[in-house]
């Protein structure tokens, strides 16, 4: 795969763990999880990868500030604001909602503040509305912008993820002795749709016959496998890769949704429970803990079979459990 521009930020490759004791609780399949939660900017998490590319095409553009959007407790945001901080350029992060109280400022809103980023609540408006008025307004300002979609979720983007799945790839073959590790699914929290069109035209390009499988956190499945189905073809372009692609390389479910995006459920804190109390690896709520959840069901449900190897792609939070605290307490509060 043709490399784009980066821009260093990523501790790479990450771990590539087995998780016995998770396997054991749940009587299932074999469980390994790659941990992209430790991707080392400012707590980690997938978005890293993806910013190593998109910050690598602001600084060749000769941007100064770089614009983003997301919900309060984006974990995107909180990332792009690091790596801004790092490579010298100012940022402007365009939130959902309203301000709320300074005494409410915690998870990743708090990093945000430390990150030293500055926000725009959308307040009333559609968030991309907003966005698009901030950037107007650094032009204004004598100021170059560089504007980064949701969850970073664009060709250049998504192609962080086809060259992650490489590196799977590559540390697959590393662990094993004689045949290739290999998975049976490639389990994971899709929302933007970037991380999982990645890691599908990574898994063409390394010859991968498994299933690639978002578990949808956000939009209804029909909805992210349109957004998905898009960014493929400009994605493989990205790298130099020449794939066609129809509608049956594009699996997600979005039975597992619960209350939505971002509402927190016994399903998703009984799952944050489990990983934390088998593995000490901490699940989000509103990513991560929902695609464990999705896990979880699935093995319950018989889908999932004992003779199995399955991936956790673990796409990172952490710093959203502060901000649902209430919640993930549940009948302990």
């Amino acid at each position: 795969m043709k490399e784009p521009a980066r821009f260093p930020l990523a501790h790479l490759p990450t771990p590539l763990e087995r998780m016995d004791r998770l396997g054991a609780a749940l009587s299932g399949p074999e469980i390994w999880i790659k941990r992209d939660d430790q991707t080392g900017l400012a707590t980690g998490g997938n978005k890293t990868r993806k910013l190593e590319l998109l910050i690598g095409e602001a600084l060749q553009q000769g941007a100064g500030v770089v614009l983003t959007v997301g919900a309060v407790q984006s974990n995107h945001c909180r990332q792009t604001a690091a790596a801004a901080a790092r490579a010298g350029l100012e940022c402007v992060l365009v939130l959902r909602g309203y301000a709320p109280p300074h005494n409410q400022w915690t998870g990743n809103l708090l990093l945000n503040n430390l990150l030293g980023a500055r926000l725009w609540w959308a307040e009333e408006r559609d968030p991309l509305d907003a966005l698009a008025d901030a950037a107007t307004a650094e032009r204004a300002a004598g100021r170059q912008p560089y504007v980064i979609p949701y969850g970073g979720s664009n060709a250049l983007g998504a192609a962080a993820y086809a060259l992650a799945f490489e590196e799977l790839w590559q540390q697959a073959e590393g662990l094993s002795a004689g045949a290739p590790l290999r998975f049976d699914r490639v389990v994971f929290a899709s929302s933007s749709g970037g991380t999982q069109a990645g890691l599908i035209v990574g898994a063409r390009a390394c010859g991968y016959g498994g299933q690639v499988l978002g578990i949808s956190v956000d939009k209804t499945g029909g909805h992210l496998r349109e957004t998905v189905s898009a960014l493929l073809a400009p994605t493989a372009a990205r790298l130099g890769l020449e794939q066609s692609f129809g509608p049956k390389d594009v699996q997600v479910d979005d039975r597992f949704l619960g209350g939505g995006y971002a509402v927190l459920t016994g399903a998703e804190r009984e799952a944050i429970r489990l990983v934390a109390r088998t593995e000490g690896i901490l699940l989000d709520p509103v990513y991560t803990g929902k695609a464990m959840a999705g896990l979880v069901g699935l093995i319950s449900q018989g889908e999932i079979g004992a003779g199995q190897r399955v991936l956790f792609w673990h796409t990172g939070g952490s710093p959203a459990l502060f901000a649902y605290a209430s919640g993930l307490l549940g009948d302990q509060a």
